[in-house]
């Protein structure tokens, strides 16, 4: 208590005070007194000051060297992706042109309507007619997997995401239904179409598409609807619905317009001759 009463009754300026005061008492104090300390003090206080000039100076050269090389990089990224732009803008014509050759080997291949049947279904042909619009999106709450890849888990949609083997039901069940040409997001899909998954984002031959997925098909539009609804691969997306919380939406559509597939490139398969059939 005697402790607590003198702390109360003596503040710490008294303290600072006697040290202060036992100190300058014992020379211990104020400015250096010998010339060697004062020499010391002003030859650190010179050095000091120049350290700080110097860095002031290096700082001040070396700032439009920093900035000359920042404006270099940003004309090398804005040059390169001009480049990637023009390469880009190069394989689309290229495709286009690739795609028009194809139609017009189909159109003067003498093959009457059939060559225009097979261009509908290899869907080098750009097409229109009656059909359905359904549209699947992700439920509001979509979340990751366990370990953040949502297409990890062992549920069907059990993250509440679409996944690509989601969407490769949706088609094939139209397919069976009566689908005579489909896309996805206005991706014309054909034989060789493939539906994939590269972490979060479902690919439609390799390239990436992002919810809502819109799915376009061409047939008899009311029986296309029906036959797909009452489909296993439609009870399939109305489970996801009604149990996952994704989103989907199926109207008829009286003149539905699938645009052609960029190129369909043949590799393997050669078409039989009159030759071979006999």
């Amino acid at each position: 208590m005697s402790l607590i009463t003198n702390v109360m009754d003596h503040s710490l300026d008294d303290g600072y005070a006697e040290a202060a005061a036992r100190r300058k008492a014992d020379g211990g104090g104020g400015m250096p007194k010998t010339l060697r300390a004062k020499l010391g003090l002003a030859g650190g206080l010179v050095l000091a000051a120049l350290i700080v000039t110097v860095g002031a100076a290096q700082a001040r050269v070396a700032a439009p060297v920093v900035a000359k090389e920042r404006e270099e990089l940003i004309d090398r990224i804005d040059q390169e992706t001009e480049a990637a732009d023009r390469l880009e803008d190069s394989v689309d014509e290229l495709r286009a042109d690739v795609s028009e050759r194809q139609r017009e080997a189909l159109r003067d291949s003498g093959g009457g309507g059939r060559s225009t049947l097979v261009g509908i279904l290899s869907g080098a042909t750009a097409v229109h007619g009656p059909g359905v619009r359904l549209v699947v999106d992700d439920a509001k709450d979509a979340s990751t997997g366990g370990d953040g890849d949502a297409r990890s888990t062992s549920g069907f949609s059990d993250t509440g995401r679409v996944r690509d083997r989601d969407m490769q039901r949706v088609v094939n069940g139209l397919w069976e239904s009566g689908a005579e040409a489909v896309s996805i997001n206005g991706q014309r899909l054909t034989a060789l179409s493939a539906i994939r998954a590269a972490g979060d984002a479902i690919l439609v031959d390799n390239r990436p598409l992002v919810p809502p997925y819109t799915v376009l098909a061409v047939g008899d539009g009311g029986e296309l609807s029906d036959r797909f609804q009452n489909s296993a691969d439609g009870l399939y997306l109305h489970v996801l619905q009604e149990n996952y919380g994704i989103r989907t939406a199926i109207s008829v559509e009286d003149d539905v317009r699938l645009s052609a597939a960029p190129s369909v490139i043949v590799r393997t398969a050669q078409p039989i001759t009159e030759k071979d059939a006999s």
